[in-house]
């Protein structure tokens, strides 16, 4: 929602974004059969800068990653370029436990990490903690999340662009003055972005929102269809829902499957994975659109700036990540199947000019 991935994905994601992964372990480049294949390093050209001058340098990702693969893509993307870059990289992850993440997080700060990459959160639980790994001078990259602490980096996919491409999908599809449903969570940074692009959007559509349900588990996706199920009952005149992140919107797309309703009521999600892809072009799938950043390029770029930082070299609090709007119509045409496929045929989903130097080994995707 990064994933959400929230997402999000990185709710993505990232997105945007459920949260729940794997526990707390040193990371590895090994990445399971997702229908990616290893993302590949281009060569270094110039001479490395301290502290990756001197050695090994140590990094630690304190994650809140939620159900699906946009996170574990966007986990492998990040392992990939850290051990291009000899980064010492070890990864926490708090499965929906907030006080796990703040502890997770003090963990980090104590382990000698010279950054730290945090990877969703509540800001109200995490605060505490940035602010001491500030203090003690460590580093402090975050990826849609929320925090005022200066000195500390924030990296994000652009929601708001991310929710306007899917939207003016979304507008061109079922016309102004439209019956329309919406699932979506409050209190995730990437969400709240994408809410706000909602609400503009109805108003300047004309859109009568009929109902509003979803919440965040750990199964997500199983979670909402009851949910989004019982509004249908209620409002099954809707033409579009809107759930801006995948995981929402897989559980909308049963629920939609489940009413019998396919022919009639059109999905238009955020965020982007193989899953999501075999979802949108499945025979009879209600899910249309969607709009979505690279999951796996989103965490290689994050350590890059993370990297950057470390350096002196990034000179600059926030980098954005541009989402691309991705059709039902255009995956079917050209025959994707995966993220690869649709690297190939979308190129602006490589993010391989952010945050990158001539000392930096590129992981290409």
């Amino acid at each position: 929602m990064s994933r959400t991935r929230l997402p999000l994905a990185a709710l993505s994601l990232a997105s945007a974004s459920a949260l729940l992964l794997a526990g707390c372990s040193q990371s590895t480049d090994a990445s399971k059969n997702t229908g990616d294949t290893a993302a590949s390093a281009s060569a270094a050209t110039g001479k490395k800068p301290a502290p990756f001058s001197k050695g090994t340098v140590k990094v630690a990702l304190v994650r809140q990653s939620g159900a699906g693969d946009y996170f574990e893509q966007w986990g492998n993307g990040a392992k990939a370029q850290a051990k291009a870059l000899g980064i010492d990289l070890t990864t926490y992850d708090a499965q929906a436990d907030n006080a796990k993440q703040a502890t997770d997080l003090s963990s980090a700060i104590n382990s000698g990490a010279q950054a730290i990459i945090i990877d969703h959160g509540f800001p109200a639980t995490i605060q505490p903690e940035i602010d001491k790994a500030v203090k003690k001078g460590i580093k402090v990259v975050v990826y849609d999340v929320e925090t005022k602490t200066k000195g500390v980096v924030s990296t994000e996919q652009d929601d708001a662009s991310m929710a306007q491409a899917v939207l003016d999908v979304m507008a061109k599809s079922v016309g102004k003055n439209a019956k329309v449903g919406y699932v979506n969570v409050a209190g995730y940074a990437a969400l709240d972005k994408r809410n706000t692009v909602w609400k503009s959007t109805v108003d300047a559509q004309g859109w009568k929102q009929q109902f509003k349900v979803g919440k965040v588990t750990d199964s997500t996706a199983t979670d909402n269809v009851p949910l989004v199920s019982a509004a249908l009952t209620q409002h099954s005149d809707v033409t579009g829902i809107f759930a801006p992140y995948d995981e929402l919107a897989k559980g909308t797309v049963l629920a939609v499957q489940n009413k019998k309703l396919q022919g009639k009521v059109k999905v238009f999600g955020a965020d982007v994975s193989n899953a999501d892809i075999q979802n949108m072009t499945a025979a009879n799938s209600p899910w249309v659109a969607t709009a979505g950043t690279d999951p796996s390029a989103v965490g290689a770029a994050v350590v890059r700036t993370a990297a950057l930082e470390l350096a002196g070299q990034l000179n600059k609090g926030t980098v954005s990540f541009p989402a691309v709007a991705i059709t039902q119509d255009f995956l079917r045409k050209n025959k994707i199947e995966n993220m690869d496929q649709l690297r190939t045929a979308l190129p602006a989903l490589n993010l391989s000019k952010i945050s990158t130097a001539d000392w930096i080994p590129n992981v290409a995707h």
